[in-house]
């Protein structure tokens, strides 16, 4: 797919440092150990690649899961939703529209939530910026 937001793996690698391996390479951080797990401000979680929106705080719910989850994207648009057979499994992987980047995987298992949607992300594939007061 083409993005509107592309790089090198190279720009990639030399901009994104240590979350390069989360964002480009499809890793995944340990759970409970994310530092937007606990982010309880109101405000937009954004691509940690690009700045592009993704969710909005009052779509985050606490899943019980160590990673923050969310049960809706900001739009359909802003994630692209692709088939993950990696490990044995499949699953859905969740990336940016905007440039591709991994920010997690979709789980249809959150039946506490208006979707039934469990967004699963990686705290260090986004950014987190609070509503201005």
């Amino acid at each position: 797919m083409n993005y509107p937001v592309t790089k090198t793996e190279d720009e990639w690698r030399e901009e994104l440092g240590h979350r390069y391996r989360i964002l480009r390479e499809a890793g995944t951080e340990g759970a409970w150990t994310g530092a937007l797990l606990n982010e309880k401000r109101p405000g937009t979680y954004l691509c940690g690649a690009c700045g592009a929106e993704l969710f909005k705080s009052g779509a985050k719910f606490d899943s019980g899961s160590g990673w923050p989850s969310f049960f809706e994207s900001v739009n359909p648009d802003a994630v692209e939703l692709k088939t993950d057979l990696s490990h044995g499994m499949k699953r859905t992987e969740v990336l940016c529209a905007t440039c591709g980047s991994h920010l997690g995987h979709l789980f249809d298992d959150a039946y506490q939530t208006p979707t039934g949607d469990r967004y699963c992300m990686n705290s260090l594939s986004l950014e987190f910026e609070p509503e201005s007061e």
